[in-house]
This record gives structure tokens, C-alpha cells and sequence, in this order.
């Protein structure tokens, strides 16, 4: 029997179901965060997690396995580099400051450039009004919101601490929940029940891995193109850059203008390292459209470019960063839920069977009532 291709009813209630639930996640955030990481790290610990099945090990003992690993190694890092966040946490906020006035002077710099080359931006006063508009805004930035920052880094951190813990449970019990799920359906909807658990279950692990595949190329074309222009740091700096990258559009510009901060800073008498850094960000983000995201995320969600970019506003609109973040996953896992319960809804075979199995039933309860 042939699937029946989702109409235009189906995909409005993807979407609006899609919106209803960002608007609901909103209200949550502090525990949607901590699953969406914990996520994220059970899709990273599965393959090992299937390997250590596959040599015999039972699921409970790989999943301790994986997970306390993954434990002792995060608090491996920690305890090495907690002496040097420690040393250095004071001089932070001076750090922010005097980056933050190495791009206040490159952007003043780029304006002057500017403004000597074009006429019109000369008449106009161009680099005045820049400057005016640097000064009302820079102006004890570091000391008004770095501390506001540390604080809500701190108020995070429990429900961060969720997430392995979280990754834990998913690896070790994540089938039993699927079981547990499929005992609620009827019979004759039990093949699509199974169908769905799984669509929904690939749709998941294709894109959180696509992005992990992602971040590690980034990471590598930015991290090779800062070295090649001379930048310092430059895998960790193609690292931030990578990571900010998870936010749409927005975490592009963030990472761009964090290594356009510190090239400004560190080199303040060559404004060519700092335009030869947004020139990598620019052909790194090319390459991302046209050839390594087809080839990661755009092969785990398996929709219209057209309806990713409207639903990318969409989140943004309704969630803020974390609608973002969170819209394409959740739109292909409601996509998948929807056009399945399309198919099994408008499915005479499906519906038949059903009736049929309640007749059974009934029959077979009242069978020794006469």
C-alpha cells in the first residue's frame, strides 16, 4: 500500500503545532535547555553505546559505561583548568574592555577610511555620527553587564548539570519509554505507531549529529583560515565561532564580530588582519551554504529551504535565541509526527481495521453474557 502525501491541511498543523510549542517551550526554557544538551550528548555517546552493545555488554552497564566516561573526563578538564579560570577571573572584565575598545577604534578607523574615500559620507559627517553612536553605547559596557552575565551563568548552571545525567537515562532507557509509548495504541495502528517512534527518533539523531559534523568542520576551515591570515588562537577562536554558529544567522554575526574584536585588538596596526578575518567568516559561511550543510543538516530534515527560512523568523519571533535554536529540530520531529498521523487519519484500510478489531472485542467480551 502506497503512502499518501501530506496535504496543505497536514502542514498547517505542522506549523501551527510547531509555533504552539515554541511559545510552551519559552515558558520552560530552563528545562528545555538541559534536554536539548542532553540530547545532543546522547547523540553524541550513541555510537560508542552501540559498539559496547555489540561486543556484549548489557544496555544498562554500556550506558554506565559511556556516560561515567564522559563524566570523568568533563570533571578531568574541569579540574585542570579551574586553577586557571580562578587566576584569571579578575581580569576578565578589564580583558572585555580593552577588546571592546580595539573594535570601537577599528570601527571608528573603518569609518574615517571611509568617509575619505566617498563624498557623500564626508558631507554627511559619517565618522562623527559613528563615533557618537560607539560612544552612547560602549560606554561602561564591561561593568554594566559582564557582572549581570556571570550571574545568569551561574543561575544556569544547575540546570546544566541536568544534562549528562539526562544523556544517562536516554541511553539506558530511551527503548523502554518507546515500549511504553506503543502500548497505549490500538492494534491496527500499531505498525505506524512504530513507523513514527522511529522517523521521529531518526529525524532527531540525523540532525544533532549533522550539526556535531558541522561544528567540527567549521571549526577546522575557520581555525585553518585565521592561522593562514596570521590570527592568534586561531582554533580555539574557529571553536567559539563554530559553536555560536548553532544560532542561526545570529550566531554567525556574534562569532564574526568576536574574532574581528581580538585580530582589532591584538594587531591595531594592521586593519588588514581584522578585514581579512571577516573575509574567512564570509567564504566560510558561503561554503556552508552551498556544500557542507546540504551535505549534513540539510540531509537530516528533508524539507523546502523555503519553509526552513520562514520558520527560522518564525522561532525567532515567538522564542527569542532559544526559538532559534530549537525551531528546525522540533519542525522535523512534528513534521515526522504530523504527515504519519496524516497518513493513518485518512487511511480507509487503517480506520476499517480498527472498527473491526472493536467489534471483536466487544463480541468477545459479551460472549458469555446470554
Amino acid at each position: 500500500m502506497k503512502d499518501r502525501h501530506s496535504g496543505p491541511i497536514v502542514w498547517l498543523s505542522i506549523i501551527a503545532g510547531t509555533c504552539i510549542l515554541l511559545f510552551l517551550l519559552r515558558q520552560v526554557l530552563w528545562l528545555v535547555v538541559p534536554f536539548l544538551l542532553g540530547a545532543i550528548l546522547y547523540y553524541m555517546m550513541m555510537p560508542l553505546m552501540v559498539r559496547l552493545l555489540l561486543a556484549g555488554f548489557s544496555r544498562n552497564m554500556a550506558a554506565a559505561m559511556v556516560a561515567g566516561g564522559f563524566l570523568i573526563a568533563f570533571g578531568l578538564i574541569g579540574l585542570f583548568s579551574s586553577p586557571w579560570i580562578l587566576a584569571h577571573v579578575g581580569s576578565w572584565q578589564d580583558l572585555i574592555g580593552r577588546y571592546l575598545d580595539g573594535g570601537t577604534s577599528f570601527v571608528l578607523n573603518t569609518a574615517r577610511m571611509l568617509e575619505q574615500k566617498f563624498f557623500v559620507l564626508r558631507k554627511a559627517h559619517f565618522s562623527d555620527i559613528v563615533s557618537a553612536r560607539l560612544t552612547g553605547y560602549s560606554e561602561n559596557f564591561a561593568q554594566q553587564h559582564v557582572a549581570e552575565f556571570l550571574v545568569t551563568v551561574v543561575s544556569w548552571l544547575p540546570s546544566l548539570i541536568l544534562a549528562p545525567f539526562l544523556a544517562f537515562f536516554f541511553l539506558r532507557d530511551g527503548r523502554r519509554f518507546k515500549q511504553f509509548l506503543s502500548y497505549a495504541v490500538p492494534n491496527a495502528f500499531f505498525e505506524r505507531t512504530l513507523f513514527l517512534l522511529h522517523e521521529v527518533d531518526q529525524t532527531a539523531r540525523r540532525y544533532f549529529q549533522g550539526l556535531l559534523k558541522l561544528t567540527v568542520i567549521d571549526t577546522l576551515m575557520l581555525g585553518g583560515g585565521l592561522w593562514a591570515i596570521g590570527l592568534s588562537s586561531p582554533l580555539a577562536l574557529g571553536l567559539i565561532a563554530a559553536v555560536l554558529a548553532w544560532i542561526p544567522f545570529v550566531g554567525s554575526v556574534l562569532g564574526c564580530v568576536v574574532v574581528v574584536l581580538v585580530a582589532s585588538t591584538d594587531a591595531p596596526a594592521e586593519p588588514l588582519l581584522a578585514y581579512g578575518a571577516i573575509g574567512v567568516f564570509v567564504l566560510v559561511r558561503l561554503l556552508d551554504d552551498f556544500i557542507f550543510m546540504p551535505l549534513t543538516l540539510g540531509r537530516s530534515l528533508r524539507m523546502h529551504p523555503l519553509i526552513t527560512v520562514l520558520m527560522i523568523f518564525v522561532g525567532g519571533e515567538v522564542s527569542g535565541v532559544a526559538g532559534l535554536m530549537l525551531v528546525l529540530p522540533l519542525l522535523g520531529i512534528v513534521m515526522a509526527v504530523g504527515e504519519t498521523l496524516g497518513q493513518v487519519i485518512t487511511d480507509p484500510r487503517l480506520r476499517a481495521r480498527h472498527r473491526q478489531a472493536k467489534a471483536l472485542l466487544a463480541m468477545q467480551a459479551s460472549a458469555d453474557l446470554n
